[in-house]
């Protein structure tokens, strides 16, 4: 009887120290201090970034083209963690896009902001349509992402939507990519999708002054048809990002915009050869973690 007793006394006392561990372990991750934190995930030849904002809202823009999104975000997440507050398609191309019926399966999505540009042949574009009808049934709100919007993350971050400024159902979808800023305090992240150069220079036209920010993901994993000298000069990032494949058979990052961003002197960072990028912002500086 003696040794039944010490037995369930010391299963209960195993289960208070694991559920004490798990508390605290919980508390530990969640405990943010302020801190803005973008992560540039390795999902391969594709686009897929987390933002965890300082009030705990975090938002994934673009799932790469596969469930390898999966396993990058358990890497950035808490394991307990199964919901997200916003997701962003920049686009209906595969490897954007290819993730996120997946990811919208494994997480509560409390916002799906889309380009209104159209892939109607897609079975990618197909596929995350019908998972994003999925949310809306339970819940989720589905918007088209418009110039001016601004979602707000709490504790002073917020994403602005810089394009498209009009509805763009039937051009290229390159062109029609969700171009963002991601604010926090006095820095800044350009987050422009495959946007091309042609985009690149009406939004000079429109924002030359307000588009400066301390990160730029290079449009289109760093292909020529992006990151015009113009853009990248009013830009003036600290630092440059290359979302790509090793083995990518574009060529990506093509040669002329290599040059182009040591001719600015700008630090690059590549998901190739880097893994996962990930930088932290206490709203006046960015440090690469």
């Amino acid at each position: 009887m003696v040794n039944k007793s010490a037995k369930i006394l010391g299963v209960t006392l195993l289960v208070l120290i694991v559920l004490i561990v798990c508390i605290w372990y919980a508390v530990v991750r969640e405990g943010r201090g302020g801190k803005l934190t973008v992560s540039f995930l390795n999902i391969g030849q594709g686009d897929s970034i987390f933002i965890d904002a300082p009030s705990g809202r975090q938002v994934l823009i673009d799932g790469g083209k596969n469930r390898s999104v999966l396993r990058e975000l358990s890497k950035v997440m808490p394991w307990y963690d199964r919901t997200i507050d916003v997701v962003i398609a920049t686009h209906p191309d595969q490897d954007h896009i290819g993730g996120l019926p997946d990811v919208l399966a494994r997480y509560k999505v409390s916002r799906i902001v889309e380009s209104s540009v159209k892939d109607e042949e897609g079975t990618d574009a197909a596929a995350l349509s019908s998972a994003a009808a999925k949310e809306t049934g339970k819940g989720a709100q589905r918007l088209i992402a418009e110039r001016g919007q601004i979602i707000d993350l709490g504790a002073g971050a917020y994403i602005e939507i810089l394009f498209p400024d009009r509805p763009v159902p039937n051009i290229e979808t390159n062109t029609g990519s969700i171009v963002t800023r991601l604010v926090y305090g006095d820095t800044s992240f350009m987050l422009t999708g495959d946007s091309p150069q042609s985009i690149e220079k009406y939004l000079v036209k429109l924002d030359a002054d307000q588009l400066a920010s301390n990160v730029l993901k290079a449009g289109h994993h760093g292909s020529r048809t992006s990151s015009s000298e113009l853009f990248v000069g009013f830009v003036a990032p600290k630092y440059t990002v290359y979302s790509r494949g090793c083995d990518n058979r574009y060529g990506h990052p093509h040669s002329e915009v290599v040059e182009l961003l040591a001719k600015f002197r700008i630090p690059t960072l590549d998901t190739c050869t880097s893994g996962t990028i990930t930088f932290v912002s206490d709203g006046k500086t960015v440090v690469h973690k």
